[in-house]
């Protein structure tokens, strides 16, 4: 089984000078939880709503907390996504994710065009488990 066979097509993506908050508004709004990062149309990294969370937002909002983590949010999503994301093609074979994902300990790899890096789709553990269900 390819890659292609159980990928989500199409990825919602943020460009990497995009405010964090634009990240975090995209996650919540097609309630997923990885997000190709681009440049252009290159992939350029990854966010997770892990990132967005290990962020430490101030936890005392009286004093001063809701302006800094406004000011937070507002910083470019390069400032906190992963730079070097494991990426994959339409024709790696779904063993080669599966020892990526359990290696690297990730929810999600971005499948792009081998030539221009354009993320064609995002694979994650849950598409594995959706395919091994549907053929069991």
């Amino acid at each position: 089984m390819l890659v292609r066979d159980v990928m989500t097509s199409d990825p919602v993506t943020v460009q990497a000078t995009d405010p964090i908050s634009a990240a975090l508004d995209a996650l919540f709004e097609a309630d997923i939880r990885h997000l190709p990062v681009v440049r252009g149309e290159a992939l350029v990294g990854m966010i997770s709503d892990r990132d967005v969370r290990d962020l430490g937002f101030p936890i005392d909002w009286e004093n001063d907390g809701a302006e800094a983590a406004l000011q937070q949010l507002a910083n470019p999503i390069a400032s906190v996504m992963n730079s070097e994301p494991i990426r994959v093609d339409e024709e790696t074979e779904i063993a080669d994710v599966i020892d990526l994902i359990i290696t690297h300990r990730i929810g999600a790899i971005p499948v792009v065009d081998p030539d221009t890096l354009h993320p064609v789709g995002i694979v994650s553990y849950v598409d594995i488990l959706r395919a091994v269900r549907d053929n069991v």
